[in-house]
C-alpha cells in the first residue's frame, strides 16, 4: 500500500511539474501539440481535485465543466444509482437523461442515445441530437454513469466517453483509498488513546496523593497537569499535530513522572526551533517516552537519564528518544513490532504502523538496543507531506 501511495505521489509531482513547466514555457514552446498537451493535462487536473471528494452532487458539479472540455461536447451528465448529480446542457434533456443513466447503472452496459431517447427528435435548433452513456465503476462495481451529448453519436464519441469514464473511475477509486487510509489511521489513533496505561494512571495518582499533605501546592499543580494530559490525549481533534504540540504533551507527562522519580530522573531536552512547526501524526512522541520510562528506566535502582532530541536535517526533522535503561534483546524487536509480542509493546508498534501509513514504509521507527545498553528510538519525519499538509 505504501508503495502505491509513493507511486501515486510521484505521478502527482510529475504531473504538477509538467503543467508548471509548460505554463512557464508557453511563450517559447508554442507548437500546437505542446499547447494541446498542456490544455489536456490542465483540464484533467481540475477534474481530479473535485473527484477526489468521491461521487457526490457537489463533486460532480465541480468536475462536470472540466470533463465536458475533455470530451469536447455541448453537454454532459453524471449520475449515481439514485439521482442525476450534475448536468451541463439544454434543460429539456434532464428528465430523459436521468432515466437513461439509471438504466446504464443497473445494467452496467454502455448505451447509444438517440434523439428520441433525449426527447429531442423534433428540435432542429438543438445542438444535442444524440449521445452515449457509459458506466462508472469502482472496484468492479458500477456506482454511476457518464453521458456525453453531441449533434450525433459516433464510434469516436463512445470511445472518448469510455476513456473519460475510466479516468473518473480511477479518481474515485483513489478517493476511496484516501478515505480508507484515513479511517485506518483514525482507528489506530483511537486504539492508542484507549491504551493509556493503567500503570501510569495509578502511579500518577499515587504520586499526587503523596504530596496532598506534605506539599498541597505541588499536589494541586500535579492534579492540573494530570487533567491537562488526559484532556489533550482524549480530545477529538485532527489526526495530526505540530511537533511543538507533541512536545508540550510530553512535558506534561514528564512532570507527572518526575513527581514519582524525584531526583532520580534526569531529562535532557534539545530541540531545534526550525522543527517545531512540523506537522506529525498525533501521539507519536509520548508513547515512545512512556515506553522508555516504563520498560527502560523504571527497572534501574539508581539514577536514570532520558534524552529527547529533535534536530533539523534539511527536508526532515529527526527525533530521537534515548534512555540508559535495561534495554532489550535485539532479536525480540521483530516480535515487538510485528505484534507477536503484545501487551506492553502496543504503543511502540502503533506508532511504527502509523508512521509507515502516513509517510511510507521507509519511515518506520529505527530502534537501537541491547540488554543492559539502553534503547534509542529514532523517527525521521518529512517536513512537507501531502497527506499532512492537506489537513
Amino acid at each position: 500500500m505504501a508503495g502505491l501511495w509513493l507511486l501515486l505521489g510521484s505521478l502527482g509531482v510529475a504531473l504538477s511539474g509538467a503543467i508548471l513547466y509548460w505554463k512557464r514555457g508557453s511563450r517559447r514552446m508554442g507548437t500546437p501539440q505542446q499547447r494541446a498537451t498542456y490544455q489536456t493535462l490542465h483540464t484533467a487536473t481540475l477534474a481530479v481535485s473535485a473527484l477526489r471528494e468521491g461521487l457526490t452532487s457537489s463533486s460532480s458539479v465541480k468536475a462536470a465543466p472540466a470533463l465536458r472540455r475533455l470530451l469536447g461536447t455541448p453537454a454532459i451528465a453524471i449520475a449515481d444509482s439514485a439521482s442525476l448529480l450534475a448536468y451541463e446542457g439544454p434543460d429539456r434533456h434532464i428528465e430523459a437523461l436521468a432515466r437513461s443513466l439509471h438504466g446504464v447503472v443497473r445494467s452496467g452496459r454502455s448505451q447509444l442515445l438517440s434523439g428520441s431517447d433525449l426527447h429531442c427528435e423534433h428540435c432542429d435548433d438543438c445542438p444535442v441530437q444524440a449521445g452515449v452513456a457509459v458506466p462508472i465503476a469502482v472496484d468492479g462495481s458500477v456506482v454511476g454513469a457518464l453521458a456525453a451529448l453531441a449533434p450525433s453519436a459516433e464510434a469516436d464519441l463512445l470511445r472518448a466517453a469510455g476513456e473519460v469514464a475510466r479516468f473518473v473511475s480511477t479518481q474515485l477509486e483513489l478517493a476511496e483509498l484516501d478515505a480508507s487510509r484515513t479511517r485506518t489511521v483514525q482507528a489506530q489513533l483511537n486504539f492508542l488513546r484507549a491504551q493509556i496505561s493503567p500503570h501510569f494512571v495509578y502511579n500518577a495518582l499515587t504520586a499526587i496523593e503523596s504530596f496532598v499533605r506534605s506539599d498541597p501546592e505541588r499536589a494541586r499543580d500535579l492534579i492540573v497537569g494530570f487533567a491537562e494530559f488526559t484532556r489533550s490525549t482524549f480530545r477529538e481533534h485532527s489526526q495530526y499535530a505540530t511537533l511543538a504540540e507533541e512536545l508540550r504533551l510530553v512535558d506534561t507527562y514528564l512532570e507527572l513522572e518526575r513527581a514519582r522519580f524525584g531526583d532520580r530522573l534526569a531529562v535532557i531536552l534539545r530541540v531545534a526551533p526550525e522543527v517545531l512547526p512540523v506537522r506529525v501524526p498525533s501521539l507519536v512522541l509520548q508513547p515512545l517516552v512512556e515506553n522508555a520510562i516504563r520498560h527502560g528506566l523504571e527497572q534501574l535502582v539508581g539514577s536514570a537519564e532520558l534524552k529527547i532530541i529533535a534536530e533539523d536535517a534539511g527536508h526532515e526533522a529527526v527525533v530521537t528518544v534515548e534512555d540508559d535503561g535495561a534495554g532489550l534483546d535485539p532479536r525480540q524487536l521483530e516480535d515487538v513490532l510485528s505484534g507477536r509480542r503484545g501487551g506492553d509493546s502496543v504503543g511502540l508498534r502503533n506508532v511504527d504502523e502509523r508512521l509507515r501509513a502516513t509517510y511510507g514504509r521507509d519511515h518506520g521507527l529505527t530502534i537501537e538496543t541491547g540488554v543492559g545498553a539502553g534503547t534509542k528510538v529514532t523517527m525521521r519525519l518529512p517536513k512537507y507531506s501531502s497527506a499532512l499538509n492537506a489537513q
